[in-house]
């Protein structure tokens, strides 16, 4: 007589073991081999059911895991992307705010031309102010230059390619710092975006026309600067004398040896003076 019963294989299924094994480092492995060995499992009668379980149970728990990690690091990436772009919008970023400082009147600028000097790396850069032309932006720098708030700043970003530019005035070097406040509206831009050797500038965020502050760019070599949503650029003045000592910063180059960046030839402002 023939024996009906048929015991189940004392074999565990290796598929099993496997999945279990993955699990802690192959999500994505210990998940199939998982399903695969509980499918043989229940065909065969083989041992390992709980291995199996146990490795999909991880498996999935770990590219749960894996996919908030990556969704994490997307959206750092993405974020710090676009505070990068915004930063190089034309080169020409202006400031958060680092102290409070309470913003000038523009009739301190007294409608009149202001001669003085901006001295870099012991040299001095002759400049003239319109206070005519820009009132707010003029009376901001002479502000900001009586309380020697540029005094031991450096020059954080130098442009050598598209535009020619030698970026000042952040307290903090880093191209985010500001005098604690920041003002608009945009005064005496180009209206043909270009901007000669020897321009004096407010850097602004791009986009932004109520958002200069303290940041400037001297510009060493004609360069066009296309305005944006905003408008152009505030010209508050020209440099009358010593731009070789910011040519002479530009032929360094950058730290990096890219076209944008920390200059090679570290620009640090001793203090500026007008009358």
């Amino acid at each position: 007589m023939t024996n009906p019963y048929r015991p189940g294989s004392t074999r565990t299924n290796p598929l099993a073991i496997v999945s279990l094994i993955s699990a802690f480092a192959l999500s994505l492995v210990a998940v199939i081999t998982g399903h695969l060995a509980l499918r043989q499992i229940k065909r065969t009668g083989e041992g390992g059911r709980g291995l199996a379980i146990a490795g999909v149970t991880i498996g999935y728990a770990g590219l749960v895991a894996g996919t908030i990690a990556i969704v994490i690091f997307i959206t750092a990436s993405v974020t710090a992307l676009t505070e990068e772009v915004q930063r190089n919008d034309n080169g020409l970023m202006a400031p958060s705010t680092i102290e409070a400082r309470e913003l000038p009147p523009p009739s301190l600028a007294e409608n009149r031309d202001w001669t003085g000097t901006i001295t870099i790396n012991g040299q001095d850069v002759g400049v003239t102010l319109d206070g005519a032309a820009a009132p707010q932006a003029v009376s901001s720098f002479l502000a900001l230059g009586d309380d020697g708030f540029f005094d031991g700043t450096s020059c954080h970003r130098l442009v050598t390619a598209g535009i020619y530019v030698l970026q000042c005035g952040d307290p903090t070097g880093t191209g985010t710092g500001g005098p604690g406040y920041s003002y608009g509206p945009i005064e005496n831009a180009p209206k043909d975006d270009v901007y000669p050797a020897g321009t004096l500038a407010m850097a602004r965020i791009g986009g932004d026309g109520d958002s200069m502050g303290s940041q400037f760019f001297i510009v060493y070599d004609d360069s066009t600067i296309p305005s944006d949503a905003a408008g152009g650029y505030t010209v508050l003045g020209t440099i009358t004398s010593g731009l070789d000592v910011v040519t002479g910063i530009a032929d360094a180059g950058t730290t990096s040896g890219a076209s944008d960046g920390t200059p090679a030839d570290p620009a640090v402002i001793d203090g500026v003076s007008f009358r």
